[in-house]
């Protein structure tokens, strides 16, 4: 798709901020290895995971930074997320979400990590893929009460249809196979989409305005009964 174009647009503006290194194709192996890279590489007491097919709100943002700065008592943040579906005005139902952190179940990530855990490191392929610490203890198991759970959503583009390109490539069948054809429930008419959304674009970047094709809520509409009594079946 168009995204090293993007980059590369970004990159006459900031280019003092984006170091971009491109890789080409990978198996779930690589993904993993190319993510320990980018951690030995990382400098900073704190990162944050940005996958590319997330979004995230301003306020978002600010919330996590001044969480860090004002509390040290914790090693990892976890934040909600809405899984779209369709297009942007829907969003999957929360009982989908099958993440597990501090008693909660549902759609949420951990994003925000500190880099100075002791022997922090990566470990299993893609997407099972986990930030450990020297004991092997996964972040997300911690109870000692270091990570933390706050209200600082973003918005996660892996059901949607992202790219047009046809190919042989794994990645590409795999990402393919995360399309999910599912009737969303539907944002309120007020409701306010992260700020990028509104900003003018290049040519290049396609519209996120969007709405689903009669094609996809037709299929959706006969998948999604069969979802949700799946669900509630298989806890």
């Amino acid at each position: 798709d168009d995204t090293v174009k993007i980059i590369n647009l970004l990159q006459k503006e900031y280019s003092k901020k984006i170091l971009f290194k491109e890789i080409g194709s990978v198996d779930a192996e690589g993904i993993t290895k190319a993510r320990q890279e980018m951690l030995n590489q990382t400098k900073s007491d704190w990162f944050l995971i940005v996958d590319g097919d997330e979004v995230w709100w301003r306020g978002s943002i600010e919330k996590v930074v001044n969480t860090i700065q004002n509390d040290k008592s914790f090693k990892a943040l976890v934040m909600p997320v809405f899984n779209l579906l369709g297009d942007i005005y829907h969003y999957q139902e929360e009982s989908a979400g099958r993440y597990h952190f501090l008693g909660k179940k549902g759609h949420m990530n951990l994003r925000a990590i500190n880099r100075k855990i002791p022997g922090l490191h990566l470990k299993h392929h893609y997407p099972l893929e986990g930030f450990y610490d020297k004991d092997e203890k996964l972040l997300q198991d911690f109870n000692d009460g270091s990570v933390k759970f706050i209200d600082a959503p973003l918005m996660h583009f892996t059901h949607l249809n992202r790219s047009s390109v046809v190919s042989e490539d794994k990645m590409v069948v795999d990402r393919a196979r995360k399309l999910k054809h599912e009737l969303g429930i539907l944002f309120p008419k007020d409701f306010k989409y992260p700020e990028v959304f509104y900003l003018q674009r290049p040519q290049i970047v396609p519209s996120p305005w969007n709405k689903a094709s009669l094609g996809y809520n037709i299929r959706a509409a006969v998948e999604t009964p069969l979802r949700r009594i799946k669900r509630r079946l298989v806890k």
